[in-house]
């Protein structure tokens, strides 16, 4: 998939807009020669892999203005720094790992977007009551949602990319929490699977 096919699929027809996904593309493969980002197989079809990949769940926002996004474990700024371009929504972006942090941050401002970038563990930051929370491949859902439900506001929703395993990882966490589950296919991955969950709750014992 090449800038036109993306633009083809994503309906999108703002030049300015691909610019940017352009430049953080470059960005990207050019730090990944020094510290280890994305898998590096996946740069041989990066507007797939990762642009396509984060800009799928754009669909499935609020028409909330303003928006306010976590992406949490952002990695290499994915799926956030994504939706933060096309959406120019309020994107805080929690990264532990400083050197990945710093990439996010010059991404940013190569980019000319306004992120918020936490560079700290997810459950140390404040809880950031957030319209929507996202994740893409960070940890299996048992561990996953606590993080997501500390972040997100009360009647958000949170939108997940997940792998082949996302339907036994969801079976393991049906005695702890309560959710409203929306399964979409991935459009960038036959296997991969968006998972749009509403009313997440722990589970109380009574």
């Amino acid at each position: 998939m090449d800038r036109a096919a993306f633009a083809d699929a994503m309906n999108v027809d703002a030049p300015e807009v691909l610019d940017r996904l352009e430049a953080y593309l470059a960005h990207l493969e050019k730090w990944q020669r020094a510290i280890n980002l994305v898998g590096s197989k996946t740069l041989n079809d990066p507007w797939r892999r990762h642009i396509l990949d984060s800009a799928q769940l754009f669909e499935y926002l609020p028409d909330l203005r303003p928006l306010k996004i976590a992406d949490l474990g952002s990695g290499a700024g994915l799926p956030g720094l994504v939706l933060a371009i096309m959406t120019g929504a309020d994107v805080h972006m929690l990264e532990s790992d400083q050197r990945k942090a710093t990439f996010i941050r010059e991404a940013a401002r190569l980019t000319e977007t306004n992120v918020t970038v936490h560079a700290r563990r997810i459950e140390d930051v404040p809880a950031l009551n957030a319209d929507v929370v996202t994740a893409r491949a960070l940890a299996p859902m048992d561990r996953l949602l606590p993080w997501v439900y500390r972040h997100l506001k009360n009647g958000g929703k949170s939108l997940l990319l997940k792998g082949a395993d996302a339907e036994e990882e969801l079976t393991l966490t049906a005695k702890r929490w309560t959710m409203k589950i929306s399964r979409k296919r991935s459009l960038s991955d036959a296997s991969g699977t968006v998972l749009i969950l509403d009313d997440l709750a722990p589970v109380t014992d009574v």
